[in-house]
């Protein structure tokens, strides 16, 4: 049984107890409509103060029972009425403005409360309701997930997810949240779950998920009580000695077990976002903080906190900027990659076809002159080339800069598995936390778009 069954098992069997007997079952995929005004009905029902806290609770259940019953088409017709129906009731928005209008001096207060109150989409209070529910909070998370995908067909869909987005936002609030370490000793159905939810470098066997669990290894999660069996967020820790370049040999199950206490650095190599209806609600930051605090505690040698980080979005930039008009490489450089590669001026961009070629990685004369472009073109991309806003265009090195991190070394051949080449051509990147500058970093890029970088990568731009 998949994750999403047994998560889907768990809450109907929560609430079997509390739902309430609704006569007219609707279709899973809500084509009529006496469906559509069957659960108008419901809704409406959800939202009327009729017979008490116990009532009110057993209808939210079997609206809630409702939606879990309904397929994909389904799901998006019952999100497309709480979206379109349950909004902000614009007649009385303007009906408390003309009362602001006229109030006087001493009457203005409860009229600004009660325009505010009229702000208040209806649905904001039905999803309220969930809270009160057991897995009502996983419920509404993993209603969100599937919202995410509606958002590009309507404005009506935007404004859910903000207002839902805004309500979870509230209830995830960092101060809620709590850090567990995640051993092999810990519960089975958590360990499946690491598995099911690492995002960065796949867990391929109970063996490999071992081996990142052992005495050298971290693995910390926030969790909130509400959903008390669910990480929200994870970070996998290696303690070695110096910066790690490679994540192949970091997760080498082979390689020899260290004393943990003899390591000098900290090694964030994997962060998880375990919840995809929580996007856009950043506690990662605070993990890595958290982490920090409990690994300086447990291990005083540590002095280097710095991760071990992928490029996603290196590979597809530069394809992109190699196929245009600008001109990346020098003459001399495109005159080397042609005499090495045995590359004719008329089969185009040497580098492109040297990219296309499946090997190119391990031939040796191939990589000693494709090097220092590839590393000059990736510190370009990280320092240089900025998005929306000004923020760096790539969005893990956005992530480590807003945090305090700044960019300590690139990694040549860092991940050359087939995922690292797809998302990089095999690069990966040491982001740096030194404890002493993280507020200093963080207001250089939030404030000014400011990236810091050691003198080695600053350098790359200049070859």
């Amino acid at each position: 049984m998949t994750e999403a069954a047994t998560l889907l098992q768990r809450i109907r069997g929560a609430w079997r107890d509390i739902t309430v007997s609704i006569s007219g079952n609707v279709k899973p995929d809500l084509s009529s409509t006496s469906d559509i005004d069957h659960l108008r009905e419901q809704m409406q029902s959800c939202l009327e103060a009729r017979g008490g806290e116990v009532s009110a609770r057993s209808r939210a259940a079997t609206l809630g029972h409702t939606y879990l019953g309904l397929d994909r088409k389904g799901r998006e017709r019952f999100l497309k009425v709480l979206a379109e129906d349950f909004g902000i009731d614009e007649e009385a928005v303007n009906r408390e403005l003309a009362l602001l209008q006229e109030a006087k001096p001493h009457e203005r207060a409860n009229s600004y409360t009660d325009l505010r109150r009229s702000l208040e989409p209806a649905r904001i209070k039905l999803l309220m309701q969930f809270n009160g529910l057991p897995e009502g909070v996983k419920f509404l998370v993993d209603l969100r997930a599937d919202l995410a995908r509606l958002t590009r067909k309507g404005a009506a869909f935007r404004s859910l997810d903000n207002d839902l987005r805004q309500l979870l936002a509230s209830w995830f609030d960092i101060g809620f949240l709590v850090l567990q370490r995640i051993g092999w000793d810990s519960p089975a159905s958590l360990l499946e779950k690491l598995i099911a939810y690492e995002a960065v470098h796949e867990i391929e066997s109970w063996d490999d998920l071992k081996n990142r669990l052992d005495s050298d290894r971290r693995c910390f999660a926030f969790f909130h009580p509400r959903m008390p069996e669910e990480p929200l967020i994870f970070v996998e820790v290696a303690l070695v000695n110096g910066l790690a370049g490679n994540v192949q040999e970091l997760l080498d199950k082979d390689a020899p077990v260290i004393d943990p206490n003899d390591a000098d650095t900290a090694i964030f190599y994997s962060i998880s976002n375990a919840q995809k209806g929580l996007a856009g609600i950043s506690f990662g930051g605070f993990l890595i903080k958290r982490v920090v605090d409990v690994l300086q505690g447990e291990f005083h040698g540590l002095k280097t906190f710095s991760t071990l980080s992928p490029i996603p979005g290196f590979r597809n930039w530069l394809d992109d900027v190699l196929a245009g008009e600008e001109k990346l490489l020098s003459d001399s450089e495109i005159s080397n990659l042609r005499e090495t590669a045995s590359i004719t001026e008329e089969a185009g961009n040497p580098l492109q076809v040297i990219f296309g070629t499946s090997n190119w990685l391990e031939e040796d004369t191939i990589c000693d002159i494709v090097e220092p472009i590839l590393m000059r073109l990736c510190a370009r991309y990280l320092l240089k080339e900025k998005g929306r806003g000004g923020r760096a265009l790539d969005p893990v090195g956005h992530f480590h800069l807003t945090n305090g991190a700044l960019v300590e070394r690139l990694c040549w051949k860092g991940n050359a598995t087939e995922p690292g080449i797809r998302d990089s051509y095999g690069l990966m990147v040491n982001y740096l936390y030194r404890l002493d500058k993280i507020e200093e970093n963080h207001e250089a890029y939030t404030g000014d778009g400011k990236i810091k970088a050691s003198a080695n990568v600053s350098r790359l731009l200049k070859t």
